[in-house]
């Protein structure tokens, strides 16, 4: 049974006010019979909210997460009206929580007073600097977004808004690791997540202009830590998503990300017809479980034949993590990077995450022990 029920929502489907030249979601909308699913309707979003409240009953918190495409192209008024529909269904103070990931192009006053008076957590998606940005992140007529997101950035800051930036690793950003991590640090951001840039589902890994090569990853990965390892030991402490979930795994911590624990099944993907999948990166029509339209019960789909398949496979990992010395923290990496040979998995990725643990472990070490330390010293 999950700990607690995790919904990633994508209220506008596959729709954005952008033209990412790297958009995994694009691809895999592109992938489907029906691309776009278009906005979520009123009727759907409350039947979805419900499926959620009743599946975490009155022992377990529920966390709504929206994604997309791009989220905000749903209007403000539909994030109102979910929030008023949990509320009338929870009452005052539902046991939920809210995040969402932006490309920031809509956010204004009136978005960051929303989200602050509701405590979204807010993921922005900027690139390290003007021309790691600009390079990929453009809109509909090709045009750099690097002015208007750091805009929408300050306007999150000066409303309070806890935000989190979120830089895509694509070959550019690779070469350019500790460029992008102090672009980011002179916006004034505490909380980092980097993300390897995903080749379309079709396409030959590493073919493409932006394709990310494993040998750039773990050179990146190891210049990166190399200057956050510098933040914190000068007192300088800058959040990491992915090196935080390493030094919790050393410190007997659970990781944060299904990627780092190498569990799939952490959440629901809710397309914005209602459908449900398993996973953000497999929002196919080979993966729907069922629908909240279909009068599905939450716990009904996660028992499901497809839900079980997925999960199953997800378990099965490449043959060479089982006397790999880096198993405990790798666990096979995220699904979504293996690639087979002969019926076998291997991760695309397994070359950079060697050559990263051999060059951090020992300062990671380090790291958690100091964090074990101080934890301790509070009580």
């Amino acid at each position: 049974m999950r700990k607690n029920v995790s919904l990633l929502i994508k209220p506008a489907s596959s729709l954005c006010n952008l033209r990412c030249k790297y958009c995994f979601y694009a691809d895999v909308a592109a992938n489907r019979e029906l691309n776009s699913y278009g906005v979520m309707s009123p009727e759907t979003e409350e039947r979805l909210i419900r499926a959620a409240l009743e599946e975490a009953g009155a022992d377990r918190t529920v966390s709504f997460a929206f994604q997309g495409g791009e989220p905000t192209l749903a209007g403000l008024a539909y994030f109102q009206t979910f929030v008023e529909i949990v509320r009338r269904i929870s009452g005052a103070n539902p046991p939920v929580s809210y995040s969402i990931q932006t490309n920031g192009m809509a956010i204004d006053d009136e978005w960051a007073a929303f989200f602050r008076e509701n405590r979204f957590l807010v993921g922005l998606s900027v690139d390290g600097g003007i021309d790691l940005h600009d390079l990929h992140r453009v809109d509909a007529e090709g045009k750099g977004t690097w002015k208007r997101v750091t805009k929408a950035f300050r306007c999150l800051q000066e409303n309070r808004v806890e935000t989190n930036l979120l830089c895509v690793v694509t070959r550019a950003c690779a070469r350019k690791p500790v460029s992008a991590y102090n672009a980011l640090k002179k916006l004034g951001a505490q909380y980092l997540q980097f993300i390897p840039c995903l080749d379309p589902l079709e396409a030959e890994r590493g073919s493409l202009p932006f394709s990310l090569l494993p040998e750039d990853y773990g050179k990146f990965l190891c210049a990166l830590f190399d200057a956050w390892y510098d933040d914190w030991k000068a007192g300088r402490y800058v959040s990491v998503r992915l090196f935080d979930d390493y030094v919790h795994l050393l410190m007997g911590i659970p990781a944060g990300t299904c990627a780092t624990t190498g569990q799939c099944g952490n959440c629901f993907v809710a397309e914005s017809d209602g459908g449900l999948y398993p996973c953000d990166f497999f929002v196919l029509d080979k993966w729907r479980l069922g629908s909240v339209n279909e009068g599905c019960a939450l716990g009904e789909i996660a028992s499901c034949e497809r839900e079980r398949k997925f999960l199953a496979e997800s378990a099965e990992k490449p043959g060479e993590c089982a006397p790999c010395r880096w198993r405990r923290l790798c666990n096979g990496g995220c699904k979504r990077d293996w690639y087979y040979l002969d019926g076998a998995a291997h991760n695309y990725y397994c070359p950079a995450f060697k050559a990263f643990f051999t060059h951090a472990v020992p300062r990671m070490k380090e790291i958690a022990a100091a964090e074990s330390a101080a934890m301790q010293g509070k009580f």
